[in-house]
């Protein structure tokens, strides 16, 4: 009896090792093709987790709708972070012990996914941040990718608009008190001071941070030609409105990320005149693009799509595109995204990664807030 007592757990430890060894190459021959996403469904970064379900939905709808990829229909499973590092974590152990998920999406902010980034990479599964933008998020390892531009090209061009287009020489620069905030900023002010600008006022805020009389008073004094914000829409547009209540009337110009209808739909005249640059325009003629702008207004009640919106649409098609050639191991597709040349993209037309396993950018376009909505901005 005693030499028999341990059988049930031998058999137990052989099928945990098969099971883990499954898991490993991940993506079963059969059944949905499922991808992980993590990214804030709740907190303060909610509409932005909600952005993405809106746009993930069509495109998922798009490609089961022709067959799926080669007779699979495609799903995700979003997992809710808040886009809080503590919370990423939890979810890619989840993520990486599913042989079902054959690639994970998201965190939307860097410091979540980067704290992510060791569990994805130990377990060879792609995790593919396509709104990190910090510098350093695809050094993680060989299993992170992003089309979101480095902030090593997009604020210093932010910059060169601020200072040599539009003609801003004094600034005041206010940043999210994040590393993604403070990178981008410090990338801003660098390449600013170069081109012969002064910073004559910088400051941090909270992302939670409602009131910002005490930084706009000490903004306003220090008499700037240009209010430069690193900043989400939502933050910037109560920066703008309380900024201009407070008389400081400073020309606007903010990161990327208020490219968005919400930026003038919380921000009303404060932000008009606002200058900003994008690697989407919703207004850009390309037939691809329009048929998704189309689609998504007809769908979300007239709700023009943001950049957020249409990376999102992205990142679900390019997974589509690689699997449709690689299949579903997850070696395998992190191979066909290092290898990918000619990936169908609304946002960049074509994509391809670099070495760093970043899109390729090449510009930006420049645009500002001109009768309530973005329009192509034009040298005066």
């Amino acid at each position: 009896m005693r030499r028999w007592s341990g059988l049930p757990i031998v058999v137990a430890l052989l099928l945990a090792v098969v099971t883990g060894c499954s898991q490993i190459g991940g993506g079963s021959n059969s059944g949905n093709i499922v991808f992980g996403v993590s990214g804030p469904l709740t907190g303060p970064n909610a509409e932005y987790g909600q952005i993405w379900k809106k746009a993930f939905d069509i495109a998922v709808e798009e490609v089961n709708a022709k067959g799926g990829i080669k007779g699979r229909k495609i799903e995700y499973q979003f997992e809710d972070t808040q886009s809080d590092p503590k919370q990423s974590v939890v979810v890619a152990e989840k993520f990486v012990n599913d042989k079902r998920i054959v690639a994970e999406i998201g965190d939307f902010a860097s410091p979540a996914s980067m704290a992510a980034s060791p569990i994805y990479e130990r377990a060879g599964l792609v995790q593919f941040g396509f709104t990190n933008s910090h510098p350093d998020f695809t050094k993680g390892g060989n299993y992170m990718f992003s089309t979101a531009p480095n902030q090593t090209a997009d604020a210093p061009f932010l910059a060169n608009f601020a200072v040599k287009d539009i003609g801003m020489k004094k600034l005041v620069l206010l940043h999210l008190n994040t590393d993604w905030g403070k990178t981008t900023a410090d990338l801003f002010e660098g390449k600013a001071k170069e081109l012969g600008a002064q910073i004559v006022y910088r400051d941090a805020y909270l992302p939670d941070e409602k009131d910002f009389k005490t930084i706009i008073t000490k903004a306003r004094d220090a008499n700037p030609d240009g209010l430069a914000l690193m900043s989400y829409y939502t933050d910037a547009a109560l920066i703008a409105q309380q900024a201009r209540a407070q008389g400081l009337n400073a020309a606007i110009i903010a990161n990327g990320a208020t490219y968005s209808p919400k930026f003038m739909e919380l921000g009303g005249e404060a932000v008009e005149g606002a200058a900003t640059t994008s690697t989407f325009f919703s207004g850009n003629p390309r037939p691809e693009v329009q048929s998704f702008v189309k689609k998504y207004k007809e769908r979300y009640n007239n709700e023009e799509p943001n950049t957020f919106a249409a990376n999102a649409y992205d990142a679900i098609m390019i997974l589509a595109h690689v699997i449709e050639k690689v299949g579903t191991d997850r070696k395998a597709i992190r191979d066909g995204m290092a290898g990918l040349k000619d990936a169908p993209s609304i946002v960049f037309e074509k994509v391809a990664f670099g070495e760093d396993r970043r899109v390729v950018i090449n510009e930006f376009t420049r645009l500002k807030v001109q009768g309530g909505q973005f329009v192509l901005w034009k040298a005066s």
